[in-house]
């Protein structure tokens, strides 16, 4: 099959090499401005660069388009009436409901819709990650060629039912381990320290907790705006999120103990079931080398509030998390991982309800954390692009001198850990 990519960013270029490595005739086009770039780009590589998306349409067997979430109705709609009759067409973004429903309403009736969606950022290698694939229009062997196709990605291909089920798990796995981060970064940025230089924050959950911050602070507003924005299924989990998160806060701040350990403790059975069984993801003890601090901290106990109010967001909406690592990202997996070596590490456990009840020096980290939780939850509710990429830039420019050395480390920690 000859393939074609419309849209070559940071995916649609990763799809191109490793597609054309694998022996496929491959051509690919993005915006006007970046055609001589990208030919230059792809000068050593079997990788054809065309001029505009109607040429790669036209001429494509297998179609990909890998362009923001919130440009793609308009992109389709563009090359939608080039597309080559009988034609396999894909989608990466990473919000499907709206992707199939403009396949639908602008590609020939003759084509078959196959979406993917790689479940990891663009500079991770994508071996042994998670890559998404459902049949939403066309015939079993449409669905195959596909998977074949994809296999040259050497990713761990997961057939779902549709989009909505994808949609589904994807609110949780990315939506809501987005604001967590997402919170923990405004909530350092508004108390101005580096979360590295602070005792409270050393450690090897916190370890990942900063490292994953950084990651996505790193990269670019849109790709998490675009998910947030378009997903149908994303209000519910973060406003369950931010209702955990409130109850949870009001509870500290009243000193109500017998509340605040009962709710605790109940949302971590009701997700992590017996908090003795053994811990399946992560080992808190081989994180401690993830570090940004310089070593000269003594550890203190925090209360890891982001991480109790997603567990109790889980116990709440009934959601297994375990079952969604089907779909995980590295994040994901990550979150998941922090989340059940705090609850079934009673020690950890005890230490982070006592700080949280007691140690006032955390309770006004927990506030400022309280607080960004309501401005990201606000932002995402309202739909405001232009107001979601302030608050993230805001925040990206406070850590700009750390990015990138947070990036580095922890890719390295996904490399090493994420199995």
């Amino acid at each position: 099959m000859k393939v074609g990519i419309i849209g070559l960013g940071d995916m649609g270029q990763l799809y191109a090499r490793h597609l054309s490595q694998a022996g496929y005739e491959v051509v690919g086009c993005d915006l006007p401005q970046n055609f001589q770039t990208l030919k230059e780009q792809f000068k050593q590589t079997q990788v054809e660069i065309l001029a505009d998306g109607h040429q790669v349409a036209a001429t494509s067997d297998w179609l990909l388009f890998a362009v923001e979430a919130e440009n793609l109705d308009e992109v389709v709609k563009t090359y939608g009436p080039s597309v080559k009759e009988q034609a396999i067409v894909s989608g990466q973004t990473s919000v499907k409901c709206p992707e199939v429903e403009s396949f639908e309403n602008h590609l020939p009736p003759s084509t078959a819709i196959v979406p993917c969606h790689s479940l990891h950022a663009a500079n991770v290698t994508p071996k042994g990650q998670s890559l998404v694939v459902f049949l939403h229009r066309g015939e079993p062997q449409h669905l195959q060629k596909t998977k074949d196709l994809l296999g040259a990605m050497q990713s761990k291909i997961i057939e779902l039912s549709g989009a909505e089920e994808h949609d589904r798990m994807t609110a949780d796995t990315q939506a809501v381990t987005h604001l967590g981060f997402l919170s923990m970064g405004t909530a350092w940025k508004n108390c101005q320290f580096f979360p590295w230089e602070n005792a409270n924050y050393i450690g090897g959950i916190d370890n990942v907790k900063i490292l994953l911050t950084l990651r996505i602070y790193s990269g670019k507003s849109h790709v998490y705006a675009g998910l947030a924005k378009m997903n149908p299924f994303v209000p519910q989990q973060i406003r369950q999120y931010t209702q955990s998160e409130s109850e949870l806060f009001k509870m500290i701040i009243k000193e109500e103990r017998k509340s605040f350990v009962d709710r605790v403790l109940s949302s971590g059975q009701a997700v992590f079931g017996n908090l003795d069984d053994p811990k399946i993801l992560l080992d808190d003890d081989s994180l401690g080398e993830f570090s940004l601090s310089q070593g000269h901290l003594k550890v203190k106990p925090n209360s890891h509030l982001s991480l109790l109010a997603m567990v109790d967001t889980w116990a709440q909406l009934g959601v297994n998390p375990y079952k969604h690592l089907v779909v995980q990202t590295p994040l994901y997996r990550l979150r998941l991982g922090v989340a059940e070596e705090l609850f079934r590490n009673s020690e950890l456990l005890h230490d982070s309800i006592q700080a949280a009840l007691d140690d006032r020096t955390i309770r006004g980290d927990d506030l400022e954390f309280h607080s960004a939780v309501r401005e990201w939850s606000s932002v995402i509710l309202n739909g405001s692009m232009a107001g979601y990429k302030a608050q993230f830039e805001t925040t990206q420019a406070f850590f700009k001198d750390r990015l990138e050395d947070g990036r580095a480390r922890s890719t390295e920690l996904i490399q090493r850990l994420v199995r």
